[in-house]
């Protein structure tokens, strides 16, 4: 449970950092935030895993080979989704939520790497 709320804890933070240096995304604040991760956290769980195996069909298999790049689309897909679902988080274009994706999983696979590494 303990590893849920730090899952939780490090995407609302990734989330606040995207919308403080990216211009074309808008969060209210670090509680937004949170509410937003919540809401992406969610939709990731429940459809991320099919919008990639779709993606995948679709590109002929190509989508599986490269699923770094098709798990980039996912995410920025539902990253507009959750700012369609609330009104906490806002992004301006599909380019933005690419750009807000990317940054959303270096944040995340950085801060993750660290915080295993120190609690070694």
């Amino acid at each position: 449970m303990k590893e849920f709320f730090l899952s939780w804890l490090i995407l609302s933070v990734a989330v606040w950092l995207t919308a403080a240096v990216l211009p074309g995304i808008r969060v209210r604040g670090f509680w937004g935030a949170v509410v937003a991760a919540a809401v992406f956290g969610v939709l990731s769980w429940l459809i991320g895993w099919l919008l990639f195996v779709l993606i995948g069909i679709a590109t002929l298999g190509l989508g599986f080979l490269l699923a770094f790049l098709t798990r980039w689309v996912v995410y920025a897909l539902l990253l507009q989704a959750t700012a369609g679902l609330t009104d906490r988080l806002r992004v301006q274009s599909f380019g933005w939520a690419l750009g807000g994706a990317l940054m959303m999983s270096a944040i995340g696979t950085g801060a993750e790497y660290l915080l295993r590494h120190l609690a070694v």
